[in-house]
């Protein structure tokens, strides 16, 4: 009966799984079919040169900026044909601790570069994550397929992945069009990765209200990474912040501080200490205070002309807002657990099908996500190791030590599940506490139903015959028969018993049943 049972669950599993399967192919193919039909909002140009005119303070079109020559560091983009960045190879630094003289920096040209007429602005608000280097870089390809006269990257973060921030910034550092970076709108901030992102472009700008700082690595809980990794990320995020300072000629020593200090800034105090370059109410007051500025793009500079041009902004594709969503470590972490539970669920009870056919596409949408987060195979191994562990408990009691060890390998697995090492993963810690309190009190509570069914006395089957009572109907001499639990038995006695008497069953003999006449019936009979 029990592999009986196991055969039809996995039956009625093939269903529920292929289906799954069969839609998440759907959800990817109509995600894909969506980019090209992505909605693209087209502001008309506004005629904002007067504002690129004014000095520091408040001016007619209302924004605030500084002039040039008040921002602090060397900006090698405004050098004249001079890059100004420092030499990092190994034979300039071999050079310079030999005493010998470092060559001399390769000038770069000034070009008159025609631009379109249309600036692409492109919108990030939330963590940076895979779908946001994404957004980011196929804006940047249709900003230079279309010539566009600069890129603008408005920026809303609480931080995110660092490998997604890198590949920004790389893209950014290697543009071949002029970029601008936003922070905006009032009361929004840079932190984190926002921070690499905002400098890394050619021109950084913050609206008032708006705050950027604090790049200390941490994982995805907020909790500091612990050990001797903590320096090792420490270090290596330092370096990468001085380096794209160094690059874009801002204020090296702020970045290198707001990695290893956790340090913040204001808009205006952002402007003073050189990591921004200006301040702008919005973004046609940004691309006329950014007009006229020299900017290097690849391997020229060029004299920005972006006052009063149209601005196109693109939103993410339906696939990208998909991809936003399962990248969030929470999410995933979620969608296997209902995936999981839901297969159980199927397998406990195989027929119903609902379980089934949710918990798989959970399963199956989950295992996307796995693709996009780096998972440590060790978190994953114990997290299925103590969800087998919990089940196994279900069938064979052990007063609560596999259950308690189950637990226990639920909890580890889900603080490893994700790559640590990788600042901005890892689930919420009440989150973890949660869903483990949750998976023990449903595991508890099913145990405590199948006890209360194996204690229960059985309703159904010959066993529900023994020490039954019926009467006589037709009299028993060696054999008669007897009415039980409203049926005909043919029944035997080792003694005579008339017919409308009571009796008991003492045993079952195929369909032959084994009665006594009751105490009572017996002693009127004596």
């Amino acid at each position: 009966m029990r592999t009986r049972g196991f055969t039809r669950a996995a039956a009625f599993m093939v269903c529920p799984t292929a289906a799954a399967i069969v839609l998440s192919f759907a959800l990817v193919l109509f995600s894909q079919a969506s980019d090209d039909a992505a909605d693209e909002v087209v502001r008309p140009a506004v005629d904002s040169t007067p504002a690129s005119t004014e000095a520091a303070g408040e001016g007619p079109a209302g924004e605030v900026s500084a002039p040039p020559a008040e921002v602090t560091g060397t900006d090698p983009e405004e050098a004249a044909g001079v890059d100004a960045t420092e030499a990092t190879g190994t034979g300039d630094t071999q050079a310079a601790l030999s005493g010998a003289a470092l060559p001399e920096p390769t000038p770069v040209p000034l070009l008159e570069v025609e631009r379109g007429s249309r600036a692409i602005l492109l919108r990030v608000d939330g963590a940076v994550s895979p779908a946001s280097a994404e957004f980011i870089l196929d804006g940047l390809a249709r900003a230079e397929e279309k010539n566009a006269a600069a890129l603008i990257i408005e920026i809303n973060t609480p931080g995110g992945l660092l490998s997604s921030t890198r590949t920004i910034v790389q893209a950014l550092l290697d543009a071949e069009v002029p970029t601008l970076s936003y922070v905006a709108p009032g009361g929004a901030g840079a932190a984190s990765a926002g921070v690499f992102i905002v400098m890394a472009a050619n021109v950084a700008a913050m609206a008032p209200g708006t705050n950027i700082g604090a790049s200390t690595p941490v994982q995805g809980s907020g909790a500091d990474i612990p050990g001797a990794m903590n320096e090792k990320v420490l270090s290596f995020t330092a370096s990468f912040a001085k380096a794209v300072a160094e690059q874009r000629g801002r204020n090296v020593e702020w970045a290198e501080q707001a990695v290893r200090e956790a340090v913040s800034a204001t808009d205006r105090e952002a402007l003073e200490a050189g990591v921004v370059d200006m301040i702008a109410v919005d973004v046609e007051g940004l691309l006329a205070q950014a007009d006229g500025r020299t900017v290097r793009v690849g391997d020229h500079r060029e004299v920005l002309r972006t006052a009063g041009v149209e601005v196109q902004a693109i939103e993410m594709t339906f696939r990208q807002k998909v991809l936003s969503f399962l990248s969030d470590p929470n999410v995933a972490y979620l969608l296997m657990l209902a995936g999981l539970l839901g297969l159980y669920l199927e397998l406990s009870s195989p027929g119903t099908m609902v379980p089934g056919l949710v918990g798989g596409l959970c399963l199956a949408v989950s295992l996307a996500s796995f693709q996009i987060l780096p998972i440590d195979s060790t978190g994953l191994v114990l997290l299925i190791a103590g969800l087998a562990l919990l089940v196994t408990e279900l069938f064979l009691p052990s007063f609560g030590i596999v259950g308690g060890v189950g637990v226990l390998a639920f909890l580890l697995g889900s603080l490893f599940l994700f790559d640590r090492s990788e600042p901005g993963l890892g689930v919420d810690l009440v989150l973890i506490g949660s869903a483990a309190a949750t998976v023990g009190a449903i595991m508890l509570l099913m145990a405590t139903l199948v006890v209360r069914a194996m204690r229960r006395r059985t309703v159904v089957g010959v066993e529900t015959l023994l020490g039954a009572e019926g009467e006589v109907r037709t009299s028993i001499e060696h054999s008669g028969t007897v009415l039980v639990q409203g049926e005909l038995w043919k029944a035997e006695s080792s003694v005579p018993i008339e017919a409308g008497r009571r009796v008991r069953v003492l045993r079952v003999d195929g369909l032959t049943l084994q009665v006594e006449p009751l105490v009572e019936e017996r002693m009127e009979r004596e």
